[in-house]
């Protein structure tokens, strides 16, 4: 590393908010670490010994305080800065959440995750790193900053393999070791599963949860995961997707406390099969209320066009009228209205309709 790279770092910082104030504040972690590498940050961090709270409002954007920790983060249309009171951590015991008191920006590099994630860029240009910090991350290694690390916070065996993974990066020797001793079952049933929906996000989960198959209960098989994870659109939950696929006690999915919305979708997955009638309107009423995520997993099963052809195409078809236009024509409101707009719409999806508005609204008041 050299002395000019620093202002790779700060030059990345143009079109945020100015810092105000004659506190010491830095940028950190991930987002120094990824200009570092030539990568483009995800997101933003900083750090400042001092008031969070208080920097994080200067910016002038919505402001959200999260006062055990001394963080805050703060976000407009345009960009998102998170913020965080430099600081020691205690553990009360293995899994907890840490107990935090102010500290120095060296101090605070020294209580994070990783050796590549402990440096920092004050916004004068001063480089502060972690011992090692520099050579791994020029080595292209994963090594954590402690014996006890994995003991303190056992969610750092799983960001091990999503960084791991990510980057393309080794894992030291003597940190692989203590991963192998890491036990998830200290942690908090919400706190497993936030870092668990964050490494099913990653590009490639398949390949974190590979580097996670002796420590999480997972029987899985690639590649009706990856098969899914192909017919799945851009807005589909990858996470709850690759949760969905998974085997084994449904009991575990209580245990990492997902929404009641998330377990409904990752049941749906657990169940979904192409039905048997694959025609356009066939599809429409046995998916209409079904998640995506459940169709990708369906078609990954079964009949892989039933399932695309649905998830590209039908899932977007709609009528051109409503019942308004039906009431406009004389049919009386009530049930009806429903059920002549389903006909045409089931008529349409099947091809039985010719163009338009005025084939709609004929076909569904029985003229066409």
């Amino acid at each position: 590393m050299t002395r000019a790279e620093p202002r790779l770092v700060l030059a990345a910082l143009v079109g945020y908010p100015p810092v105000e104030g004659s506190q010491r504040v830095a940028a950190v972690g991930g987002f120094v670490r990824d200009v570092l590498l030539e990568r483009i940050p995800r997101e933003l961090d900083l750090v400042v010994e001092g008031d969070a709270e208080a920097l994080a409002r200067s910016f002038g954007g919505t402001v959200t305080v999260h006062e055990p920790f001394g963080t805050a983060s703060v976000h407009d249309e345009d960009w998102r800065i998170d913020v965080a009171m430099a600081r020691r951590e205690t553990y009360p015991r293995p899994g907890a959440l840490p107990e935090v008191t102010p500290a120095t920006i060296e101090e605070d590099l020294r209580r994070r995750d990783f050796t590549i994630n402990a440096i920092a860029v004050t916004l004068d240009g001063e480089l502060v790193a972690a011992e090692h910090a520099l050579e791994d991350l020029e080595a292209g290694v994963m090594r954590v900053l402690h014996e006890r690390s994995f003991i303190d916070d056992p969610t750092r065996l799983i960001r091990l393999a999503r960084y791991a993974q990510r980057l393309g990066f080794a894992v030291e020797p003597r940190t692989a070791e203590l991963a192998a001793a890491a036990n998830l079952e200290t942690l908090s049933g919400a706190r497993l599963g936030g870092e668990l929906r964050l490494a099913l996000g990653e590009q490639q989960p398949l390949a974190v949860l590979e580097r996670l198959r002796d420590a999480l209960p997972f029987d899985l098989d690639p590649a009706l995961a990856e098969a899914a994870l192909a017919l799945a659109p851009a807005d589909a939950d990858r996470a709850l997707l690759v949760l969905g696929a998974a085997q084994g006690d449904p009991a575990w999915i209580e245990r990492i406390e997902l929404t009641a919305r998330e377990r409904a979708v990752v049941a749906a997955c657990r169940e979904a099969a192409v039905p048997a009638d694959t025609r356009p309107s066939a599809l429409w009423r046995a998916w209409r209320r079904t998640p995506v995520e459940a169709v990708a997993l369906a078609g990954a099963r079964g009949d892989q066009r039933a399932a695309r052809a649905w998830i590209e195409t039908l899932r977007h078809v709609r009528l051109e009228i409503d019942g308004h236009d039906l009431i406009a024509a004389g049919i009386a409101e009530g049930e009806e209205i429903g059920r002549r707009l389903e006909r045409a719409l089931l008529a349409k999806l099947d091809g039985e309709l010719g163009g338009g508005r005025d084939a709609e609204l004929a076909f569904a008041t029985g003229e066409g």
